[in-house]
């Protein structure tokens, strides 16, 4: 009986090993955005270094302090990053501000894509900004709906349509989109450089804000402070 034991416990703790394992090659960069509405960490991508480094500069430099959260939808996203919106009165439409420059597209489709909690960079329209180049300051966050299997071969069939047959969504993306959520309409189209990892809650809440006829929060949604958390090394 206690060798049967000794067993089983050993297997218990081969099997949380990896775990453990997991965590520690986890070191990605984290910044904590704290709002009005409740607190949001974001792990940023390494595979997007332009889009990773400049937001975290942005946040080191407070840039993102006392900034609303000036579109939200839904059942879709919310929406921050415009510096025109501090301290903006009511009733004021907000979302062409940024910091004077726009970013590279860092555009890498299947691997990052528009699941729920998706961290991406808002831009201009391809009509005047065909190489989509994100916005230098402001940033989505996707909550985005489940899909049926049936949805989801409709987008799949959209993507081979836009890309001349080149990419369609993978398997494991369209469980993702079925199980979880997220706007699969948007992959390919806007950059993704990382996601919610604690803090979903707080996006649930704020994509349910009632807003005006500008998408806006009635009642002002605020950043109060983003910090970085540096990477874990171990």
């Amino acid at each position: 009986m206690k060798t049967l034991r000794a067993i089983i416990m050993l297997a218990v703790l081969l099997a949380a090993l990896p775990l453990h394992a997991d965590k520690r090659k986890d070191t990605r960069t984290r910044v904590l955005i704290e709002t009005t509405a409740g607190n949001i960490t974001l792990a940023l991508y390494d595979e997007t270094p332009v889009h990773r480094d400049n937001f975290i500069k942005l946040v080191k430099e407070g840039f993102y302090d006392g900034l609303l959260f000036h579109r939200t939808i839904e059942g879709f996203m919310i929406q921050s990053g415009d510096p025109d919106s501090r301290n903006a009165p009511k009733g004021k439409q907000l979302g062409e501000g940024g910091p004077g420059y726009t970013l590279p597209a860092e555009i890498l489709y299947p691997q990052f894509y528009h699941k729920r909690g998706a961290l991406a960079a808002a831009r201009e329209g391809d009509d005047i900004n065909p190489e989509r180049r994100s916005s230098g300051s402001q940033f989505y966050i996707v909550w985005g709906k489940t899909h049926t299997a049936s949805q989801m071969a409709a987008e799949n069939a959209l993507m081979l349509e836009n890309t001349d047959g080149l990419l369609e969504i993978p398997d494991d993306v369209c469980d993702t989109y079925e199980i979880d959520g997220g706007t699969p309409h948007l992959d390919g189209l806007f950059t993704v450089f990382g996601e919610v990892v604690e803090g979903l809650k707080t996006v649930r809440q704020i994509q349910r804000a009632q807003t005006d006829v500008y998408d806006r929060p009635v009642e002002d949604i605020k950043i109060i402070k983003a910090t970085v958390i540096p990477p874990k090394t171990e």
